[in-house]
């Protein structure tokens, strides 16, 4: 596959088959991903993969999490301005238009957003995390490795769905993957056929 139709075909899957995804693959693909720029070539990122038993096992420690939780960081600016506003709304419209729930319909809206905490049913995926000491230029070379990944997995025919809202549950997530309190929980990234 030409990286342009990687480019092309690349979309945020939010509905997966349960069909395994081989741990050796998914280590594969991050070591290759591992090339992607880095400034000082501090390559940033710290990946913590959940997949086969531990899938089951991390599902079943966010439903007993009882603990509140504060964000690592706000998604969208808190006064998001044009055109960025009108975008984010379009996006959300037509993203729930397809599924069939309106947008007065917020129960359904929120059921379908907290798909997110289940990895959209996703046999597999990643927590990417940053040392807190880290700032905006690293943040882009996690995009960077990010989106290597993404294109990487496409050319296995692998689906993928970058997660900005797991950054809402950075201690649940940190308690399970082991991530220490000078890591800071950037995204989730499902993976699946």
């Amino acid at each position: 596959m030409k990286v342009s139709d990687a480019i092309s075909q690349r979309k945020s899957v939010r509905a997966f088959l349960d069909t395994p995804v081989d741990n050796k693959l998914i280590q594969a693909l991050l070591e290759k991903s591992a090339r992607a720029a880095s400034g000082g070539n501090l390559q940033p990122w710290r990946i913590f993969v959940i997949n086969n038993g531990t899938m089951k096992a991390f599902l079943q420690h966010l439903s007993e999490w009882t603990e509140p939780e504060t964000p690592a960081y706000d998604i969208y600016p808190k006064d998001l301005t044009e055109p960025y506003k009108s975008a984010r709304l379009k996006v959300a419209i037509d993203m729930y238009g397809l599924l069939g729930i309106g947008k007065e319909d917020k129960e359904a809206r929120m059921k379908q957003m907290l798909k997110n905490f289940e990895f959209f049913g996703a046999p597999a995926g990643y927590f990417c995390y940053v040392d807190r000491q880290m700032g905006p230029p690293q943040w882009s070379d996690l995009g960077m490795f990010l989106q290597s990944f993404m294109l990487l997995a496409k050319e296995e025919g692998l689906d993928t769905c970058p997660q900005e809202a797991w950054s809402a549950r950075p201690d649940s997530v940190s308690s399970f993957v082991g991530a220490g309190k000078e890591l800071m929980l950037f995204c989730g990234m499902a993976i699946g056929y």
